[in-house]
Parts: structure tokens; sequence; C-alpha cells
């Protein structure tokens, strides 16, 4: 099977450096459309069997009212979870475009059993599970206070059920790279697929690893990537996996 994960950055593009990012702040209040082509077009080109997204816009007027997850899925002949990102009671469920900020998990399969989880602290707290063919997939978006993602990543570690093949993937926001998980790793017999470290932030001169597929030892590794590609200001993760 094949596990994509991209933070597609509510489809915003990639200017290609800061001062072009300063330069083009207009795309955050309305978001062009061809960074979004891109994003489904490289989709679609890796044949991914589920799909992880990161930084989903479903439907406020910076996209025109266009929900990125239905778009996306409905080109991909697929099937989505997705939720906003932010707690149930949290005030940005009530913020214009902040309570169309999602996280969406794509598959397949059009009957696949489905949690929604919530971290006990932090600004994002969506965790999606979505559980196929045995295999639990978790979907996260950590957050930026190293302080909170030990929290989150706490929780998370209760989520996992034990003995069962388990796939983490999402943005970790780990600033301060990939030691940080180390402990958490340790502690519940996971592995990071990408093995050389590779830096995933930003894409159009990657020096950060902020995103990550992790998985338990029941999932045998058949070949892992950072894609080159620039619809985001994140590369994405693609990892082929079987279970032993």
């Amino acid at each position: 099977m094949r596990f994509l994960v991209y933070n597609i950055a509510y489809g915003t593009g990639a200017p290609g450096g800061m001062g072009k990012n300063i330069l083009t702040a207009h795309r955050y209040l309305r978001t062009p459309r061809k960074p979004l082509e891109g994003i489904i077009r490289f989709i679609s080109e890796t044949e991914a069997d589920i799909v992880g997204l990161v930084e989903v816009d479903t439907g406020s007027f910076r996209t025109d009212y266009v929900n990125q997850a239905e778009r996306v899925a409905a080109s991909l002949h697929q099937y989505y979870h997705c939720g906003v990102k932010y707690g149930l009671d949290s005030f940005s469920r009530h913020v214009p475009i902040l309570r169309r900020q999602a996280n969406a998990l794509l598959t397949k399969r059009r009957l696949t059993p489905y949690a929604f989880h919530y971290f006990p602290i932090g600004f994002k707290r969506l965790i999606i599970e979505v559980e196929l063919d045995g295999v639990h997939i978790f979907l996260v978006h950590l957050a930026l206070g190293q302080r909170s993602r030990r929290v989150q990543l706490r929780h998370l570690g209760h989520l996992i059920p034990r003995g069962k093949p388990v796939i983490i993937g999402g943005d970790f926001n780990t600033l301060t790279g990939d030691e940080e998980l180390a402990p958490f790793l340790q502690k519940f017999s996971l592995r990071s697929a990408n093995c050389e470290n590779a830096p995933t932030f930003p894409s159009w001169n990657a020096e950060k690893q902020l995103d990550f597929i992790l998985h338990s030892p029941e999932i045998k590794p058949l070949g892992f990537q950072v894609a080159d590609v620039r619809f985001s200001d994140h590369l994405p993760l693609v990892f082929d996996f079987d279970v032993k």
C-alpha cells in the first residue's frame, strides 16, 4: 500500500522564498487555483491508496467557498474524512477562515471505520484515525510550542493500539529536529519511515524536518521518498508499506 502525507498550506502555493512570501501575502486571503490543481495532479500520479492532507480549507471566502478536501477526493475518485483542526469548544471555530481550516484523510475505500480524537492542549487539536485492512492510521498536526507537543505526544501514545499495525503521519512542527521524537519513538516502539532524516520545509530550500511518517514494527517498509514538488511550502512524503 502507499501512504502520502502532504501539508498543502490551504492551497496558497510556494512563492520560493521569504521575501516573495511577504510580497504575495494576498494569497492567504484569495488563494490562486494553480497550486491546488498541481497538488491534485501530483497526488493522482502517485496513485496513493491513503492520502493525509494537512492544512485544508473546507470552503471559506479565501477559496471562493470551494471545499478543498471534497475537490481533491472527487478528482481522485476517493472518499474522505475531514474535520476542523481546533477543539470542539474553541473560539477559532467561530472566526471566519479559521473555522474552515481542517485536516483530511482520503482512502479508496468507501466505508472505513474512523474516529476524531482531540489533544487536551494546543491550538491545533484534531487527530483523525482511520482503520484500513487492520492498519490504524493517524493524521496529526502538532503544536508550535515544544511543551505542548510533549503533552500531545503523550496523549497520542495512549491512543495507539498495542500489538496492531499503526502508522502516524502529519506535520509534527519539530523545529528542533527529529531528536525531539526519540523518547516517543522508543516508548511506543515506533520507527520513522524517513531513515535518512531528509528535510521537508521550506519546499524551495528544505532545511527542517517538520513532517513525519511513523510506523509500528508490524509494518514492513517497502520504500520512502520526500517528493521534490513545489505546490506548498512543505514537501510531501510518500511511504510504501506492507503488513508483516
